[in-house]
């Protein structure tokens, strides 16, 4: 069973302009058209504008008989597609898979993580903290088994929540809500069903699948099975930008190589779980430096691909050598993976020592997964000196 997010940054263009001019705060803003023009739509508006009835897409014209003293800005494009870019490149820190699929919109496989991030709530709950504290930017998630439950869920919890719809229960959830809910159905559509006395998700679920579709075609089938819980689940992925990556940042500058290495070496371990848990291997492996004056250096190496834990961290571990400056305390450390391809158990068929190894990493990932990634460690990632007896 799949676990999708879907992260829907709330009044995105509001926000933005409220962080480039604070004094928007808790006013109506009203972004789009302006009103001496009379012509042209809201593109967005604020929470406060939308209790004078003001919504996206309605007239500027109407809106502003209805919101006069409302606060309407033409908007900055060039600073949406700024800060689109900024949360992009946060999630793809921690989200294995992502698909952007609006400026404000992006879809997230979190499939096979929950050991590695425990509680999905509480991951999004986290993730949305992330976001509002380093991008000032407030946003919704949906977590849900399929794309449509996912959106459905980050609508819900609007503005700045977050819904879980458990597997099993989306017929359930979607049952009491009102049919125009589900992703599709304009205003032509909900005109159609509620000529036939449609007005909930459940009424659409009470009538069988081939009497649906009779009546309103193939459209029809499509969203009797999206009031039953149904979705997709396809990403459309951009591969050359996928990456998995996990990064540290020291509460106090860290001047021990040792245990940056250390830290190094246990953020290696989590990249690789999900690799694993996700059937890929990596061959580019990149690692994220920064020091106390805030200087970042990024290294990069082009290896075989592989999703072993001593591999990708003996990579790592000399590109951040070559990196390394003794003179200067690190601020951060990360390990970026990329360039990725479906696992090929059959590299090794005819090596007995890369057999033991795959047969091995094969277990531990799946003890990881039953037990959490913190009961097996494959051994400690710091120098170790002999003593002398």
């Amino acid at each position: 069973m799949k676990t999708i997010f879907h992260l829907d940054l709330d009044t995105y263009f509001v926000s933005v302009e409220r962080i480039l001019d604070a004094s928007l705060n808790g006013k109506p803003v009203i972004v789009g058209a302006l009103p001496e023009y009379g012509r042209g739509v809201i593109a967005a508006c604020s929470y406060e504008a939308r209790e004078y009835g003001l919504h996206s897409a309605m007239p500027i014209k109407q809106a502003y008989k209805l919101c006069p003293n409302g606060i309407y800005l033409r908007g900055t494009m060039g600073e949406y597609s700024k800060y689109s870019k900024e949360v992009k490149k946060l999630l793809e820190k921690y989200a294995p898979v992502i698909q952007q699929a609006s400026i404000d919109e992006f879809y997230m496989d979190f499939t096979g993580t929950i050991k590695t991030y425990g509680s999905m709530f509480a991951f999004a709950k986290e993730l949305q903290a992330e976001i509002k504290e380093k991008l000032l930017l407030p946003c919704s998630i949906g977590i849900g088994s399929n794309k449509t439950i996912a959106k459905i869920c980050s609508d819900y919890a609007k503005p700045f929540g977050v819904t879980y719809v458990y597997p099993g229960m989306e017929k359930e959830f979607l049952a009491p809500m009102p049919v125009e809910v589900i992703p599709g159905v304009g205003r032509v559509m909900l005109k159609t069903l509620h000529s036939h006395k449609i007005y909930k998700v459940e009424d659409i679920t009470k009538i069988p699948a081939e009497e649906f579709a009779l009546v309103f075609g193939k459209s029809g089938l499509s969203l009797w099975n999206k009031a039953n819980g149904k979705g997709s689940e396809k990403f459309t992925l951009d591969t050359k930008r996928l990456s998995i990556s996990k990064e540290r940042t020291y509460g106090k500058d860290e001047v021990s190589q040792d245990k940056i290495e250390k830290t190094l070496f246990d953020l290696t371990a989590k990249v690789c779980q999900i690799l694993r848990d996700k059937g890929w291997e990596t061959a580019t492996v990149s690692i994220k430096l920064r020091d106390t004056s805030f200087v970042t250096i990024t290294r990069a190496k082009t290896i075989k691909a592989t999703n072993d834990d001593k591999i990708i961290f003996g990579t790592a571990v000399k590109l951040f050598r070559r990196a390394y400056n003794k003179k200067v305390s690190i601020r951060l450390i990360g390990i970026h993976l990329t360039k990725f391809s479906e696992f090929n158990p059959q590299e090794g068929l005819f090596n007995r020592e890369h057999d033991d190894r795959e047969k091995m990493l094969k277990a531990v990932t799946s003890i990881r997964d039953k037990f959490g990634f913190s009961a097996i460690k494959f051994g400690d990632g710091s120098k170790k000196k002999k003593k002398n007896n």
